[in-house]
């Protein structure tokens, strides 16, 4: 394989969480005062952190937003996730292969808080690929689309982001991995290529079964 380490996102790469958060959401933003369909919503949040947010939800919902609020927020998602999560469809392969090409030299580096991350890769049964190489954005200094939670991963892992492949499904995610220096593939199964592309992305593709090959 031509790199040195493989750092994956989590949310839309490894599992199939965002239609379950978003859902979430979009509910308790309602309760707000906030109407947003799925879309909207998903178009608004996705590949950010919900931290980070708060000023813009604020303003619609005309009201500050507390931390219980994002507390409660935390606790009705984790329930859906345990719920309803399922994996992206021929990650377990994909994972394996580069895991075992790499010698273990891959890690999960995720936007979202450590909690999350870990559930959800316990759901779906990817945890023992990942466990110890976990970094959340939430414990950067910041998250994406700035590099930090790439960066962390890369120095974790003893080698340049440079020698690093970069796997991303978002604009925030494909920015951040750019701007870590990265080489950033790009999962784009919903037909948001070329934004990806422009983005910064130099391959996207639409099935993790593809992966392990496009890496080598």
């Amino acid at each position: 394989m031509r790199f040195d380490a493989v750092l994956f996102d989590c949310d839309g790469v490894l599992v199939d969480s965002e239609p379950i958060t978003n859902a979430v959401l979009r509910a308790m933003l309602a309760e707000l005062g906030w109407e947003l369909t799925l879309a909207q919503c998903m178009d608004l949040f996705v590949g950010k952190s919900l931290k980070d947010e708060t000023a813009l939800i604020a303003r619609h919902a005309r009201r500050p937003v507390a931390q219980d609020w994002l507390l409660e927020f935390q606790q009705r998602r984790n329930t859906a996730l345990l719920a309803q999560l399922t994996a992206i469809p021929n990650i377990h392969a994909a994972v394996r292969d580069i895991h075992n090409s790499l010698d273990a030299r891959i890690a999960c580096a995720s936007g979202a808080d450590r909690y999350k991350v870990e559930i959800q890769l316990r759901k779906v049964g990817l945890m023992d690929y990942f466990d110890g190489r976990i970094f959340s954005g939430y414990e950067t200094p910041r998250s994406k689309p700035f590099p930090d939670v790439y960066l962390a991963a890369a120095a974790a892992l003893q080698t340049s982001p440079q020698r690093c492949a970069v796997v991303e499904d978002t604009v925030i995610g494909v920015t951040a991995g750019v701007a870590a220096g990265a080489y950033v593939f790009a999962y784009a199964p919903a037909g948001n290529a070329e934004a990806l592309r422009q983005a910064g992305a130099s391959i996207v593709f639409t099935d993790m079964a593809q992966l392990p090959a496009l890496m080598n």
